[in-house]
């Protein structure tokens, strides 16, 4: 009897959690929809800042925030997946290099978020930067300056252990009748790898790269020293460019606006067209997700 009740009390426990997640997530988006809604319009959509952002539109950071997560995503997913490949098929758990790479990685996870900046601002610009400049530009400042491809690269560094993670889970869930059928078949360990286990575990592959995307369009302190400006009216055309970003631009009207009563419909406005774009990043991500999952199931 008392098991049966301590049961009941745990699930009405849980519940009222849910309930309480539910009802704080309805009620800021519910603030940030109502009070941005109104500013939403397809000149604010489409068009190129004027007068200091106070005119026009936000198209730029939108744009930029998509380049941005695109390029890192580029960077990151392969370099994840062969870490995570490394990880669960090929490591010597008892080896050092193990240890101490698997450790290296939790340490990552767990790094505040401005601390990659300083580092993409230290590493990236002023020494990988600094070096192509003087070995391709004569000394002339090209890549040697915070620009697009070093945000995008910091980024990745800063989500790289998300995709570790989620790979690594999704290899480690194939099953083992599966690698023991390729080997009985004559195939090697890279073939087994790469045609059998991999493509079983696609979906964590793009479940990792999801993670990645959430976490990379909203993160704004690793990009505030390596690439992102606040008003930049024309769009990144190279990747030693600077580029406009939403969570930046947000950062920005928080903290700088001599009239905060004045931006704040800015301010709402762009944080829901921040959460449509991560939400449409997503989406896209999930359907080509369940997609190759449907592909799998039926080459099954």
């Amino acid at each position: 009897m008392k098991l049966r009740i301590m049961d009941k009390t745990f699930v009405y426990l849980t519940g009222l959690a849910v309930l309480i997640i539910l009802a704080l997530l309805f009620t800021i988006l519910g603030n940030i929809v109502a009070n941005g809604w109104t500013r939403i319009s397809w000149e604010f959509l489409s068009a190129n800042p004027r007068e200091g952002m106070t005119e026009g539109g936000i198209f730029p950071a939108i744009f930029g925030t998509a380049l941005l997560v695109l390029l890192m995503s580029i960077f990151v997913v392969p370099l994840g997946v062969l870490v995570a490949i490394y990880f669960s098929e090929y490591a010597n758990r008892t080896s050092m290099l193990y240890r101490w790479s698997r450790s290296a990685v939790d340490n990552l996870a767990g790094v505040p978020s401005i601390v990659f900046g300083l580092f993409g601002l230290g590493f990236f610009v002023q020494w990988v930067g600094r070096g192509v400049d003087k070995a391709f530009f004569g000394g002339h400042l090209a890549f040697g300056q915070p620009a697009l491809i070093w945000a995008a690269l910091t980024m990745a560094v800063l989500t790289l252990p998300v995709v570790i993670v989620s790979v690594e889970e999704a290899l480690r869930a194939v099953p083992q009748s599966f690698r023991e059928a390729s080997y009985a078949l004559g195939a090697t360990k890279s073939q087994t790898t790469f045609r059998v286990v991999l493509p079983d575990a696609v979906s964590g592959v793009l479940t990792g790269g999801i993670l990645a995307v959430s976490r990379g369009a909203g993160e704004v302190a690793p990009i505030l020293f390596v690439g992102a400006a606040y008003f930049l009216p024309h769009l990144p055309s190279k990747l030693n460019d600077q580029f406009m970003e939403l969570g930046y631009h947000i950062f920005v009207l928080t903290t700088q606006s001599p009239d905060v009563e004045a931006t704040k419909p800015l301010l709402y406005a762009t944080v829901l067209v921040l959460l449509g774009l991560t939400f449409l990043l997503n989406v896209v991500a999930i359907v080509v997700r369940a997609r190759l999952r449907v592909l799998s199931g039926a080459a099954r």
